[in-house]
């Protein structure tokens, strides 16, 4: 059965790490965070199902329930935000660029094949190389530091000058940087990679601009090798009713990059590989409510659920109120 590590904090802030295989669930004794057990395992040279085991087990937990008493975190943080990257890769799922070129046509209407297009080509042409061979490099942007990471039942708040608060269905990889500068991979994620799809169709070089916003991370960190293939549901609730719903497919056998080609090209910069670091990276996706047309409220909740995940990850959309920012001359 898979292994399955979660992060939990009780009413009164103790943190525990939870184990999950199958329906069972338990602490794992020792250790508060996830990073700490990570870190623990590459001190001793050996995996983190491997550290899980050597730990034992504690008292069993009803994860479901925890879940929807909001007690379960992100499976990943760092007691410096400064300290985790968050990014991401675009164009890499087979049928991507459909609802991308779909958004840059008009604008580029002259053109024979929009950017993203002869992107999205180029990566099915050399995103997945022999291993050890370094493939087309992908569309990169950066979201954010860990202060823009919440947690599977947190509210998604977009900025008050955004135009837009969509979903991104995703599967994130989990990194930390060894001492060394070793990348290591702890496991993957669900992720609401959360973007301003209005901002980004306006013209496709504020990209930038559209993806500095919040992300959400589901409950469960999925340890060990990665499944080939992930399906699952993103869907919008309004009053509790399901407004919009659709099937997304994430993992290997569905992308036109490998994991360790989007790996390569982000860990192949020195300044993503300082030891201690965490990393967050979104591998991207082919399904998107705003491609359909639907224009998400505030109060809107976001739920995206796949297996073998257990839990989704659930947020209600919120409005940042304005900020007033004016630079003062020293």
């Amino acid at each position: 059965m898979t292994l399955r590590l979660l992060q939990h904090r009780s009413d009164n802030g103790e943190r525990t790490v939870i184990a999950a295989q199958g329906d069972a669930a338990y602490v794992v004794p020792g250790f508060a965070t996830i990073r700490a057990l990570a870190l623990h395992a590459i001190a001793q040279k050996i995996s983190l199902a491997a550290a899980v085991e050597a730990a034992g087990r504690g008292a069993a937990v009803d994860i479901a329930a925890e879940f929807e008493a909001n007690r379960l975190l992100a499976p990943i943080d760092h007691d410096d935000g400064a300290h985790v990257q968050l990014t991401g890769t675009g164009l890499t799922h087979l049928g991507s660029a459909e609802g991308r070129d779909k958004m840059h046509r008009e604008a580029a209407a002259a053109e024979k094949q929009t950017d993203s297009m002869r992107m999205f080509l180029e990566g099915l042409e050399g995103g997945k190389p022999a291993p050890g061979v370094a493939g087309q490099q992908p569309e990169w942007f950066y979201k954010g530091d860990g202060s823009q990471l919440v947690g599977p039942t947190d509210p998604l708040v977009m900025p008050a000058f955004a135009q837009d608060g969509g979903e991104e269905p995703e599967i994130a990889g989990v990194y930390i940087i060894g001492e060394d500068g070793t990348p290591y991979r702890l496991g993957l994620a669900l992720a609401n990679e959360f973007s301003d799809h209005v901002t980004e169709r306006h013209n496709y070089l504020w990209l930038a601009h559209s993806k500095l916003r919040q992300a959400a991370l589901g409950p469960e960190l999925l340890v060990g090798t990665p499944p080939d293939h992930i399906e699952g549901s993103s869907r919008i609730l309004r009053d509790g009713e399901v407004i919009w719903e659709k099937p997304f497919l994430s993992g290997e056998g569905n992308m036109s990059h490998s994991f360790a080609n989007l790996e390569h090209h982000h860990f192949k910069y020195d300044l993503f590989r300082r030891a201690g670091d965490v990393h967050v990276h979104f591998f991207g996706t082919a399904t998107l409510s705003f491609s359909d047309g639907i224009v998400p409220q505030e109060g809107d909740v976001f739920e995206i659920l796949a297996a073998p995940f257990t839990l989704p990850v659930r947020n209600p959309l919120k409005r940042a109120a304005p900020v007033q920012v004016a630079v003062q001359q020293l």
